[in-house]
């Protein structure tokens, strides 16, 4: 009888966990070039040959009360999703990022003896460090993106790797501002500003219309300015060309596009952005930043008792230094905004892209590979 092919799951919760996975499972494609790699996942997973068995966009809530409204839908996504890999058991289950949902499906997958790797690591640095216990109960391994995480799995004995970024790996040291401008055409003599409101359908809700009334404060004070957003999908794209249909923009204005988010980011001089993953993605591009988030109210508050860390954008958490200004709640207002961002635009910030540039140095370190090696060796072991 011939050998079964290799099963392997993997299931992402939003565009970041579609992004980190995708490079891993190019990398066990190379490894295991007949293998089955299957679960849920994005555009980029699903180019290199991926089977998502669901639409990703259904995992992708962020907010502890936001969750409620989508739960009937989350929950019949994870009974489908065990029932399919109960009738074809993974030799490995790999859940990237989406913690509240990945750790329930491990858990039970661990129960049912297969072997579960956990691809970036909860936040139990910043709060809710006891989960440390639910990871170690769900989990044969975590993977790890930054190296201040480890501690926390060394105080519990929860084996970890640091793997470092896989954005650290792909983004050049020095990127190209003149290529990037050239590709999105828009002019090399321009004072451009990148406006990032979110991946998520909540985050573009909240801080869209706020962004927008951002960039008329600064058009006025900047009269030549020209903004660039990166639509994250199709769908935010169809939101966001709604939205400022209604505006006075006009396309001399705004170049809004879907996609190319690194290279607007590129081509940016400074960035307005959403917090989460594209924080780290405008430090690898050496970019100054204005970094917020908007909560309901009843998240914020529950927040504010559970969270510990001192800061919330990645660059800041990296450096464990204030680099780069975060605003939140009613904080997030179009006066504080486009303060920051002018400032921001006419002071000297080559002391901060020196600092973005030695953090860079520190996460470089192949994660792809050394994601698919740890997993590999799992399977093997």
């Amino acid at each position: 009888m011939p050998n079964k092919p290799l099963r392997i799951a993997v299931v992402a919760g939003e565009p970041s966990g579609d992004v980190l996975a995708a490079g891993m499972i190019k990398e066990l494609y190379q490894q295991f070039p007949d293998a089955i790699i299957e679960g849920i996942g994005g555009d980029n997973m699903q180019a290199t040959g991926f089977t998502s068995l669901f639409d990703m966009e259904t995992l992708s809530v962020m907010g502890l009360v936001e969750v409620l409204s989508h739960l009937p839908g989350i929950l019949k996504v994870k009974k489908q999703l065990l029932a399919h890999f109960e009738a074809n058991p993974p030799d490995v289950y790999i859940g990237v990022d989406a913690p509240d949902f990945n750790l329930r499906v491990e858990k039970t997958l661990k129960a049912r003896g297969i072997k579960t790797v956990h691809y970036v690591s909860p936040t139990v640095w910043a709060w809710r460090e006891k989960r440390i216990h639910k990871i170690k109960a769900a989990t044969n391994l975590v993977l790890g993106l930054f190296p201040f995480e480890e501690q926390v799995y060394q105080k519990y004995q929860v084996p970890y790797k640091f793997v470092g970024h896989t954005l650290a790996d792909t983004i050049p040291i020095e990127p190209d501002q003149e290529g990037a401008r050239s590709e999105l055409n828009i002019a090399q003599s321009k004072t451009v500003i990148a406006v990032l409101p979110g991946s998520r359908n909540g985050e573009l809700n909240a801080l869209l219309p706020v962004f927008v009334e951002t960039m008329a404060k600064v058009k006025d004070q900047l009269p030549d300015c020209h903004f660039i957003i990166p639509a994250a999908n199709r769908h935010r794209f169809d939101t966001i060309n709604a939205y400022l249909a209604n505006t006075a923009f006009s396309d001399q204005d705004v170049t809004l596009c879907q996609g190319n988010a690194r290279e607007a980011m590129i081509a940016s001089d400074v960035i307005l952005l959403a917090s989460g993953t594209a924080t780290l993605e405008a430090m690898l591009c050496k970019r100054p930043m204005v970094c917020c988030y908007k909560l309901s109210p009843l998240t914020y508050k529950m927040m504010q008792y559970l969270y510990k860390a001192p800061f919330f954008s990645l660059p800041n958490l990296l450096a464990n230094a204030p680099l780069v200004p975060e605003l939140l709640q009613q904080d997030v207002n179009p006066d504080n905004l486009s303060d920051n961002l002018i400032s921001l635009v006419n002071q000297d910030n080559s002391d901060l892209l020196a600092r973005f540039t030695a953090i860079h140095q520190t996460l470089a370190l192949n994660a792809d590979k050394m994601a698919a090696k740890a997993v590999g060796e799992m399977i093997n072991a």
